[in-house]
């Protein structure tokens, strides 16, 4: 995100906007309305400090997105808008000041799914990001409601990718201790947005659209046996919109790596196959890998050219992003 932007409050006339408090060098607090939301470091808008971070784990390109709180989703829809541009524009800028070294994922404005559109096409289209990030569901909704269905379709017509990422966390104000929305309700909502988007057709009727979900599909890889067995059990329930069992697009769509656990991802590797997961960090938040890539590291069991495929070839096949056109 961007060091600094305008005072969004003032500027669309009402609050729940997070801005930064620059409270000391290097270090910010991000707050909504005079609340403390987290506390984040100059990594998280400094591209030289990503870039020398990120040379000392031996990584040389990066994939940015925002931080999913930007979304804004329950904001106006012309300010959500708005927002979007300034974040995809920044984005876009430090693609430009450093090439090479980053792609560039955009954000939308869901809420209004036509102006999600035309921003999506813009972002393709202007900016030259590679895809864009959207929440795991939209105030609510689930990815398969048909108001939703003309953004993926754009997204499939203009052959870019989508990255889905959990936010909003449901059952977050009755489980408030612990960090479980964290813990818990991340894993839950992406297997909420994984299962949305099979039972309600959405890979179905969209087959070349590319999409990946954070944090190792979240609780999906680890239920599948349940999923398919109460697909099974109760059609009358599960099959209403489509007909194919839940485990048919296991290997469909991307996953990321981030798991922490080496049998976690064995298994994982074993239900979504090698070539649909992709190294996925959570950098620069506690949650993420605290060296990117040392859990694929760490599976002594890999080839060189499996390893290969986990920290690079799964990302830009699913970008669409040929590696030679990084290397210019």
């Amino acid at each position: 995100m961007p060091k600094e932007w305008p005072d969004l409050k003032k500027k669309y006339g009402y609050g729940g906007w997070i801005h930064l408090d620059h409270h000391k060098t290097g270090c910010a607090r991000m707050m909504r309305d005079g609340q403390f939301f987290r506390e984040v470091g100059s990594n998280l808008w400094d591209p030289e400090i990503r870039c020398k971070e990120y040379d000392a784990f031996g990584i040389d390109v990066q994939v940015l997105s925002t931080v999913p709180v930007m979304f804004s989703y329950w904001a106006k829809p012309e300010h959500a808008l708005d927002l979007s541009k300034l974040l995809n524009d920044h984005i876009a800028s430090i693609i430009d000041d450093q090439p090479g070294r980053f792609i560039g994922l955009g954000t939308l404005p869901m809420q209004d799914p036509s102006l999600a559109v035309s921003e999506l096409e813009r972002c393709v289209k202007e900016l030259g990001l590679s895809g864009v990030q959207i929440g795991t569901n939209i105030n609510g909704l689930n990815l398969n409601d048909d108001s939703l269905f003309e953004v993926f379709e754009s997204a499939e017509s203009l052959n870019t990718a989508i990255f889905i990422h959990p936010w909003d966390m449901m059952g977050e104000k009755e489980m408030t201790q612990y960090w479980l929305p964290w813990l818990v309700g991340m894993p839950a909502e992406t297997s909420r947005a994984i299962c949305s988007m099979i039972f309600g057709g959405v890979f179905e009727r969209l087959p070349n659209l590319r999409v990946a979900f954070a944090h190792g599909g979240g609780a999906f890889p680890a239920t599948i046996g349940r999923i398919d067995h109460g697909f099974n059990v109760r059609p009358d329930l599960c099959a209403i919109d489509n007909d194919k069992l839940p485990s048919t697009y296991l290997g469909k769509f991307w996953v990321d790596s981030l798991l922490h656990d080496r049998t976690a991802l064995s298994y994982l590797i074993s239900k979504i196959g090698m070539e649909k997961i992709a190294l996925g960090t959570d950098y620069p938040f506690p949650l993420g890998e605290l060296e990117p890539g040392s859990l694929i590291n760490e599976m002594n069991d890999l080839s060189v050219d499996n390893r290969d495929m986990l920290f690079s070839r799964n990302a830009l096949s699913w970008l669409n992003i040929d590696k030679n056109s990084l290397l210019r």
